[in-house]
């Protein structure tokens, strides 16, 4: 009995049970994918989305980008009736677009208006990559063409916040055509020498990073996002060679001269309104 007493109990690991778990609010904490570090969900927000440990960015969703740039929160939407169609019969695509209007309480993979900034007047874009991965539709096609268009008609800066995987694979070849579309759109605007800055956030891949997102009178991205047209698999097999580790990161694009700057997410409004300050008036 006594050496019952004095044995040595073994040691084991506790397993919360599910009333337990249900104590913790879901989204109350997140760990940052880079430095590892758990997070309160609400201090990140007020970071406007950065880790304050290594700076890594998390991604901003198109509501949350727009508040953080304009005056007072004041936002005049533009064409938020288009909504997309399914013109090659895809399986499952309206499917798929509805459970994403659902999910984001969006139209479409990007948002564009009018604000001010700093006073300035300003025309906005902002892909939202929670929408079909930001992916490049007829309609975020169409939308940008006419937001360069009104930028044209009054004269108004065209800043761009690209975020996306690429063309929707779910409109084959209309698709595709909308590089040419928005390309020719921001041709109108140098014709008529309205500034037009696009600035690359994480990710900006394919046929955005090929077209649109690439033309901008000055080119801005946020640290450490990705940018590029095809993978890094896919071009090593065919150039078959290594390539370096920072390839296709905003820092690479930035010594190899494809961008103008990268800039810190809360630094970016301060340099954006500077640019402003040097090619425009205020309203």
């Amino acid at each position: 009995m006594l050496k019952d007493l004095f044995r040595k109990q073994k040691k084991y690991a506790t397993i919360p049970t599910e009333a337990t778990k249900n104590q913790v609010p879901e989204g109350i904490m997140q760990k940052c994918p880079t430095c590892g570090t758990i997070l309160l969900s609400k201090e990140v927000e007020k970071n406007e989305k950065v880790c304050k440990v290594c700076g890594y960015h998390f991604t901003m969703t198109a509501p949350e980008r727009i508040q953080s740039l304009v005056d007072d929160g004041r936002f005049f939407e533009y064409d938020s009736d288009l909504i997309s169609v399914d013109p090659l019969q895809f399986p499952d695509y309206q499917k798929k677009i509805k459970q994403d209007m659902d999910k984001t309480d969006l139209k479409e993979a990007i948002i564009t208006g009018e604000g001010t900034m700093d006073g300035y007047p300003v025309i906005l874009g902002v892909m939202d990559p929670r929408f079909r991965m930001g992916s490049m539709g007829s309609v975020v096609g169409e939308k940008i063409a006419r937001a360069a268009e009104r930028a044209v008609q009054k004269k108004f800066p065209f800043i761009l916040f690209s975020a996306s995987g690429g063309a929707r694979m779910q409109e084959g070849a209309l698709s595709l055509m909308q590089m040419a579309k928005t390309s020719a759109a921001l041709q109108k605007m140098n014709q008529n020498q309205v500034l037009f800055v696009s600035v690359l956030t994480n990710p900006t891949t394919g046929g955005v990073s090929a077209s649109f997102s690439s033309l901008g009178d000055i080119n801005i991205a946020e640290p450490g996002a990705l940018i590029g047209f095809a993978g890094r698999r896919v071009i090593e097999q065919t150039v078959r060679q290594k390539l370096p580790d920072d390839f296709q990161t905003s820092e690479f694009l930035l010594k190899h001269g494809q961008l103008d700057l990268v800039v810190p997410r809360l630094e970016l409004r301060d340099t954006l309104v500077k640019i402003l300050e040097l090619h425009t008036t205020r309203g």
